[in-house]
């Protein structure tokens, strides 16, 4: 009789599992951040998270992602990649291989983008750099997307700035040659800057290497070439060093930098050496209206800071991930279908409002989008001066 009971018991309970009308909980949906947590620039890998962790807190207090009628809990599974290639690429496998996330947002620089972004192409699985702004972290990468604009783009967009607001003909490029995105935008910005001004306008070209601290030599050989205008492509740990020994070595000409001055410690390091100064980035804080202004007062709540553009950024492409996940209409569980499937849909959102504007995406995977000239005042704050869009 006791074992005719456990019989009974055990087929109600299996009865129950099978039940259609008790509904066994959704299988997480994993999205993988690859950033900087750690290294020479930490600050971004911080408001990668930052941005990310306030996304999922909406997620959950919607009782997960909905997608085709049914909800399923997000996990987020952040990898840390030093600030290095080697590190961005470890992290990117192991995401892939072992944590099985449905996509990628991130790496930030283009020196872990580009790598990280070949990794997650051969495995055919979704990635979306928010900030890389190097061509060839998407190109020939059906996998692979960004939320920015493009180096070829910015460069241009900085020479004519320049060109309309001081009216110079001679400037100067100051960059890290081993390291991708200033490489490569320095290169853009001079072919602009000699478009505009003719051959040898560009009186300067000096480069430095990773870690390098002392810039003396290059920044005399700038002083006395006669150039006008600096551009240096850098980001913020570097930014402060180098506008304070140019000041030191008697530059008074304007200093003028790109999307990489972004960060909130650039004018924290720097100080009142780069009030005035001028730089391309991808959205202003000052004066921002709308989603943007919610975004930027909720964050500054909640950590402290007004939030960078890396932030900004890492907010839009998590929810372009989101819109592709939702956009699939149903997961079938079996990874490779389903990374296909966001992936496809990514490729087919031909039009994103974002908190950093309104993005038009291209076959490879690229947004035409406005850049932004921002000013820093003499309080320190990033000023909207003006748009520039294609």
């Amino acid at each position: 009789m006791a074992k005719c009971m456990k019989i009974l018991v055990l087929c109600l309970a299996i009865g129950l599992a099978v039940s259609p009308g008790v509904q066994a909980a959704e299988k997480a949906i994993k999205i993988g951040i690859n950033a900087p947590i750690t290294g020479d620039i930490p600050k971004v890998g911080e408001g990668t998270k930052f941005a990310a962790q306030m996304w999922l807190e909406d997620i959950k207090a919607a009782g997960g992602l909905d997608v085709g009628g049914k909800k399923y809990p997000v996990e987020l599974v952040i990898e840390d990649n030093e600030a290095k290639a080697e590190s961005a690429v470890k992290a990117m496998t192991k995401m892939i291989t072992e944590d099985e996330v449905i996509a990628i947002v991130g790496p930030q620089a283009s020196k872990q983008a580009i790598p990280g972004g070949e990794v997650a192409n051969n495995y055919k699985t979704p990635m979306i750099s928010p900030w890389s702004t190097n061509p060839d972290t998407t190109k020939n990468r059906p996998f692979v997307f960004r939320g920015c604009f493009l180096d070829p783009f910015q460069g241009p967009v900085l020479a004519n700035f320049i060109k309309e607001e001081f009216k110079f003909t001679k400037a100067a490029v100051l960059y890290d040659v081993a390291s991708d995105y200033p490489k490569g935008l320095a290169e853009y910005f001079r072919q602009a800057w000699e478009k505009l001004n003719g051959p040898g306008s560009v009186t300067a070209f000096e480069s430095f290497t990773t870690k390098d601290a002392d810039f003396s030599s290059q920044l005399t050989k700038i002083i006395q070439s006669g150039a006008e205008v600096l551009f240096t492509p850098q980001y913020y740990n570097e930014v402060a060093l180098i506008v304070q020994q140019a000041h030191e070595l008697g530059w008074k000409n304007p200093i003028v930098g790109s999307d990489s001055w972004g960060s909130a410690e650039t004018v924290k390091l720097c100080g009142k050496d780069c009030y005035g100064l001028f730089f391309s980035t991808h959205y202003a804080a000052a004066g921002a209206t709308g989603a943007t202004k919610e975004f930027i007062d909720r964050y500054n709540k909640k950590y402290g800071y007004v939030p960078d553009d890396v932030a900004a950024l890492t907010w839009d492409s998590i929810r372009i991930v989101q819109r592709a996940i939702q956009n699939c209409g149903k997961l079938t569980g079996d990874i490779k279908a389903d990374r296909q499937c966001v992936r496809d849909a990514m490729a087919k959102i031909k039009e994103f409002e974002g908190i950093t504007g309104k993005m038009t995406f291209t076959e490879e995977g690229d947004p035409i989008k406005c850049a932004v000239i921002v000013k820093i005042s003499d309080k320190g704050e990033y000023e909207f001066y003006k748009s520039v869009c294609p």
